[in-house]
């Protein structure tokens, strides 16, 4: 049996824009709420795959650059004493005596209820696969950028074709020494607008190449070897940084051991965003209803009926339908925003 204090009231499981905003509105609700993603940073798909791209679906915004709208969405939370456990996938869901076991890669949490808002399921990167990179994973090959700085004055290559690798090789053009991008097809796919403008920066294209080899000296990582598909040419590129970007896989494989109900790759759900199991929510691209509409916007408004009906199934005489928000804010602006 865990401590008292260790029990959450809410745990949210995926850090994304409708996670975050779940976490908001439990912060609003004084809910003691802890957010799990298995990602290296807030944000989700949003912040991991396309930083750069413009959404124009959020209410208010004709277009907002994704990294703004979850820069924006940090902020929000930042009043809540929240705690955050990132890089963390849970792996198995356990009901205990009231409350909800959470086991994930790195250890044990304890909730009241649990909302889901993993999106199209747990991420993790599609890993470069030849001798070595296992042991410089983290040191000199990559598969996440969360600081670009570290990357100055460093001889960086990405690898991989899409809208991804190029956004970051563009990024990383005025503060690494050199940026080379490299690409198993002749040509990328990415937005034509980008591909433009990559052809027009100085980061070096290597297309149609792969990575064949990596350049290990003495245990010191000294670049890699590049072999051209289907030709035998071959090319050196001294390197500090490898950064690889094949693309992410998703799996929800977990959640039907569980006991949730899953249906075309999503947990259904009832009006109120509860599951088959009591005390579990879903919200976001990861739950289905009928007539459901994929959009964050959705999500959004699904996060606040989630967070207030879990509420309502830790406590029943707590009230499903509170005070507006800007009656709960009303004299708490200047400190808490």
């Amino acid at each position: 049996m865990s401590d008292a204090k260790d029990i959450y009231d809410l745990t949210i499981v995926g850090a994304g824009p409708v996670g975050l905003f779940a976490a908001f509105y439990a912060g609003i609700r004084k809910a003691k709420t802890k957010i799990i993603d298995s990602l290296p940073q807030l944000g989700g798909q949003l912040a991991t795959l396309y930083p750069e791209k413009y959404i124009y679906d959020v209410p208010g915004f004709p277009a907002i650059k994704a990294s703004d709208l979850v820069e924006n969405l940090e902020k929000q939370i930042a009043p809540f004493d929240h705690d955050t456990c990132l890089e963390e996938e849970v792996q198995n869901l356990v009901q205990e005596d009231g409350y909800f076991r959470l086991e994930t890669s790195k250890g044990v949490h304890f909730s009241k209820a649990v909302i889901f808002a993993i999106g199209n399921g747990s991420f993790q990167p599609r890993r470069l696969t030849i001798d070595g990179a296992e042991e410089l994973e983290g040191k000199h090959v990559h598969y996440y950028v969360t600081d670009m700085n570290k990357f100055s004055g460093k001889k960086v290559a990405i690898a991989g074709g899409g809208d991804s690798a190029i956004d970051w090789a563009l990024m990383l053009e005025p503060i690494a020494e050199k940026v080379s991008i490299i690409h198993r097809r002749p040509e990328f796919r990415g937005h034509e607008h980008s591909v433009d403008n990559l052809k027009k920066s100085a980061v070096s294209i290597y297309t149609p190449y792969v990575i064949d080899q990596l350049l290990v000296e003495d245990q010191s990582f000294k670049g890699i070897q590049l072999k051209e598909t289907k030709a035998e040419n071959v090319k050196h590129l001294d390197l500090d940084s490898l950064i690889i970007n094949y693309g992410f896989t998703s799996s929800l494989g977990h959640l039907k051991n569980w006991g949730l109900e899953v249906s075309r790759n999503a947990i259904e759900v009832n009006s109120d965003m509860s599951t088959n199991i009591p005390g579990i929510y879903a919200i976001g691209d990861i739950c289905n209803y009928d007539g459901k509409v994929k959009l964050i916007a959705t999500g959004f408004g699904e996060a606040p009926t989630a967070v207030n009906n879990a509420l309502h199934f830790i406590k029943p005489d707590t009230r499903t339908q509170p005070m507006h928000s800007t009656s709960l804010f009303e004299g708490k602006e200047a400190k808490a925003l």
